[in-house]
């Protein structure tokens, strides 16, 4: 790799390897989500939510931070760890360790990762259009697929559906991100922020 004016090897970013792992298994859990596969099928995202999701994400956090990335570092780091909840908790329900929980349990997670999420939108106004879009439509499907388990009709699968969007936004994203960063100029722009 070539070195940089200071003489220095530039340090890869990792935040294509964070939203890259946060899009795919989002796309495969909001496929089931949206009733595009079965329930069934859910035992196959549980080791992609703790091997891709969970700890490439930590990966990218624990990166970010060396960094200087706060934002980064606790979004990758938070969201790499709500795939290991995900996984944790499909995981000791199918062997039989725990009972399955109510619904309103659930939701009220479901809930709480929407308002985490609502706050860091805000933030996102500091950063990329794109970086931003990723957030709107995250927060929004956290709370459409909490609506869906509190008993509101078709909010998983409305949640589904954004959760398709909200993943294929994070794969897109990762892929300007390294498609910019090999081409070595800004090939796709991703978008000045809202807040200058």
């Amino acid at each position: 790799m070539e070195k940089d004016s200071t003489g220095l090897t530039p340090k890869a970013n990792p935040a294509p390897l964070g939203l890259a792992a946060f899009g795919l298994t989002t796309i495969v859990l909001s496929s089931i989500n949206a009733g595009l596969l079965p329930r069934e099928a859910v035992p196959v995202v549980v080791p992609l939510a703790c091997a891709y999701g969970g700890v490439a994400q930590i990966i990218a956090g624990i990166l970010e931070f060396r960094t200087g990335n706060t934002f980064g570092m606790v979004a990758f780091t938070s969201y790499g760890l709500f795939w290991w909840w995900f996984a944790f908790l499909q995981w000791t329900i199918g062997a039989g360790w725990l009972k399955a929980p109510p619904a309103a349990a659930v939701a009220t997670v479901l809930m709480a990762w929407g308002i985490f999420t609502l706050l860091m939108w805000f933030v996102t106004f500091f950063l990329s259009r794109a970086v931003w879009s990723i957030f709107l439509l995250l927060w929004l499907t956290f709370f459409l697929l909490a609506w869906g388990d509190f008993g509101g009709a078709h909010g998983g699968m409305l949640g589904g559906y954004l959760g398709l969007l909200t993943g294929i936004d994070a794969l897109l994203v990762a892929f300007i991100e390294i498609l910019n960063a090999h081409a070595g100029r800004e090939v796709i722009p991703l978008g000045k922020p809202l807040v200058h």
